[in-house]
């Protein structure tokens, strides 16, 4: 009985001994692969921005939007406007190479995409113009709702300037509307809704 304790004791010990020295390697390996996570992730979002925002030089947080966005998601409203369950993430103000800001870029998402969040920067002028819609993450079906990530589907939210945009199946025939991507409406609808978001953060909370 002794003995059987014993070795139980032991087998006890090299378990706890496996997984304190498998946790120190896990930690070890996190702070080594942390950093230059980060920083992939800051300058693969540094190229969605300029791709939306091509004449600016540089990006910065806006002043007070931490605040802005914090209060607007604490009210509830987005919740209220019938675009699902979108979110504001920040609002960077784009600038010349003199400083002067030109456009803004305001990062949402919207959580009803087919393969979950989608999340996109969607850059504006200064007259508050769309001058382009930029996924930084996506998990859709390849062929159907990652077609989002294309051009042809990204382009047509170039120049519009609405409270809102609609998606439509029947081909666009106004300015507010969108052309679906075949196969894949409810991506269509969560990137739209998404830059709804954006649009109603940019015509609501930016002053």
């Amino acid at each position: 009985m002794a003995a059987s304790k014993s070795g139980f004791m032991k087998d006890a010990l090299i378990l706890f001994a496996i997984t304190l020295i498998s946790g120190v390697c896990l930690g070890f390996v996190y702070d080594i692969t942390k950093a230059p996570i980060e920083r992939a992730t800051i300058e693969a979002n540094n190229r969605t921005y300029k791709e939306v925002l091509s004449t600016a030089a540089e990006f910065s947080e806006v002043e007070g939007s931490a605040e802005k966005i914090a209060a607007l998601t604490e009210s509830g409203e987005l919740e209220g406007l019938g675009y699902g369950s979108v979110a504001i993430e920040s609002v960077l103000e784009g600038k010349d190479e003199s400083g002067a800001v030109i456009g803004h870029v305001i990062n949402s998402l919207s959580n009803n995409s087919y393969g979950g969040a989608v999340k996109i920067s969607v850059g504006f002028d200064a007259d508050g113009a769309i001058t382009g819609v930029g996924i930084r993450e996506i998990n859709d079906t390849p062929g159907l709702g990652l077609k989002a990530k294309e051009a042809d589907f990204r382009d047509q939210y170039v120049g519009k300037n609405a409270d809102s945009l609609t998606v439509t199946k029947t081909g666009a025939s106004a300015d507010n509307e969108i052309d679906a991507i075949s196969g894949a409406t409810v991506t269509s609808n969560a990137v739209t809704n998404a830059v709804n978001a954006a649009l109603f953060y940019l015509h609501n909370c930016m002053n």
